[in-house]
């Protein structure tokens, strides 16, 4: 006869042949219910949720541009899954890396698919970054929601609706401005008929604000190099989009006085002021003479070919010269833009002019023998230094590891390949010329470096400020050898 106390491990009658009764039913019970509430928590934590929804697109993207009526058929050695799959990775991460012609391959319906990528990619970036850097200043304390608020000056948490109307308008604006000078020029000067003047004007428009890169000419921009009408506003069109939804919100606001602005605009627009002059200047200095890139065109086109140069690295990924043919001076100082990238919050990628100018600003106070990092008599908290510590050294993982895996499938130099993995990761879409023949394997490793950088900077960063806590008690201290 079994005793009452010891029925716990016992299975009872029931419908099934596996149910337990006494504690050990209720045991699993509760670690069924905690797993499936954990699976729940994993999936609806906003920072987790965001790459499943970008992945949902991505597949979608691809099952549409595999259908038949997507395609020419105009490079039949080319794989439909791969290059579908590539391109639609590359359009929703606006990136512009491509593995076949966008302009022959696509049919109208595939190069509008196309678009519809870029635009739901770059709208979605715009709108998460923001949506995020929302939640994560409500996530901390109220006197650290006041100081981020005053410093901030932008959005409110509950008015979600107004941050994506405000979102869409001004994405829809600056392309529209943008479409009705391209589609003028393509029209009066390039004796294009309207309805294709006006189909690249867009198209190049919303690429250009969307810092995407993809051009509907095989050159991409090259047979335009010295034509002012098309480089400049395609210029302006992808600093606008660089620069990021909240500074272009505190500037429209009327925030133009310098001592008004917050550390955030003051770092995102001298930061890129400095870095649009820096590599105009180098890029001028390089290739102004040499006769594979400037060196053959007239002082336009040099002055224009240059602006290009400073500008499309900024994560927009068009090229007015090959890139295949220019200097090993101006592919470094084109790399370290690439990895800088533009503003938060904005379309451009790169681990942002932000996290590279804090970490500037850290090394300085540090030299200077300074405890406290400020910026603008601003403090910068600890947490956001070690933010865009941990952004940066996960970016320059991410670029080891990626060129790394290409280095082992393919024979390409170390050149070459050290600027296609960081034009991945940085979602620029430039390219020496050596992605159209890149091995499946490759493919998957740039694919891979296109969704972490242009996801895996905005989830990193917002994932590591909300899980951050205060911790009531310290450790004792140690100082470990540095240098």
């Amino acid at each position: 006869m079994t005793a009452r106390g010891d029925t716990a491990g016992v299975k009872g009658p029931g419908p099934g042949p596996g149910r337990w009764t006494g504690k050990a039913g209720k045991a699993a019970k509760t670690a069924r219910a905690r797993k499936e509430s954990a699976i729940r928590r994993a999936l609806s934590h906003p920072v987790r949720s965001v790459p499943l929804a970008f992945l949902a697109v991505i597949i979608l993207g691809a099952a549409l541009l595999m259908l038949p009526v997507a395609r020419t058929g105009s490079d039949p050695g080319a794989d439909p899954l791969m290059a579908a799959l590539f391109t639609s990775v590359s359009a929703v991460c606006v990136t512009g890396l491509i593995t076949v012609d966008t302009a022959t391959y696509w049919t109208p319906f595939g190069q509008t698919v196309v678009l519809g990528l870029i635009q739901v990619g770059g709208f979605g970036i715009m709108t998460l970054a923001t949506l995020l850097a929302l939640l994560v200043r409500k996530s901390i304390g109220l006197r650290g929601q006041l100081v981020a608020q005053s410093e901030t000056h932008t959005l409110n948490l509950g008015d979600v609706s107004a941050v994506l109307l405000r979102v869409a308008r001004l994405m829809v604006g600056i392309e529209a401005a943008t479409a009705a000078v391209l589609t003028g020029r393509f029209w009066l000067a390039y004796d294009q008929n309207p309805g294709t003047a006006l189909w690249h004007g867009v198209f190049h428009a919303i690429s250009s604000f969307n810092n995407a890169g993809f051009a509907l000419y095989s050159d991409s921009l090259i047979g335009f190099a010295e034509d002012p009408w098309i480089i400049v506003p395609i210029c302006l069109s992808i600093i606008a989009g660089g620069l990021g939804f909240p500074v272009i919100i505190q500037l429209l606001r009327g925030n133009i006085k310098a001592r008004n602005w917050s550390v955030h605009l003051r770092l995102t627009i001298y930061g890129t002021l400095v870095l649009l002059v820096l590599g105009i200047t180098l890029f001028a200095a390089f290739e102004w003479n040499r006769d594979e890139t400037l060196g053959g065109l007239s002082l336009t086109g040099k002055l224009l070919g240059s602006l290009a140069g400073g500008v499309f690295p900024r994560t927009a990924g068009f090229n007015s010269i090959d890139y295949g043919a220019a200097a090993p001076e101006t592919l470094m100082v084109t790399n370290i833009l690439m990895f800088i990238g533009g503003g938060s919050a904005g379309t451009a990628g790169g681990i942002k002019i932000t996290t590279f100018l804090v970490l500037g600003f850290s090394i300085w106070n540090e030299v200077r023998g300074r405890d406290e990092v400020t910026i603008a008599h601003r403090s910068i908290s600890s947490s956001s230094q070690r933010q865009a510590l941990s952004v940066a050294l996960l970016g320059v993982a991410a670029v080891v590891v990626g060129t790394l895996a290409l280095l082992m499938v393919t024979d390409y130099s170390l050149e070459k390949v050290l600027f296609e993995s960081i034009s991945a990761f940085a979602t620029v879409g430039m390219s020496t010329g050596i992605t159209y023949n890149l091995p499946p394997s490759a493919e998957w490793v740039l694919m891979a470096l296109m969704f972490l950088g242009r996801i895996g900077t905005v989830t990193v960063a917002s994932a590591l400020a909300l899980s951050s806590r205060p911790r009531l008690y310290s450790l004792p201290e140690e100082r470990p050898i540095i240098g």
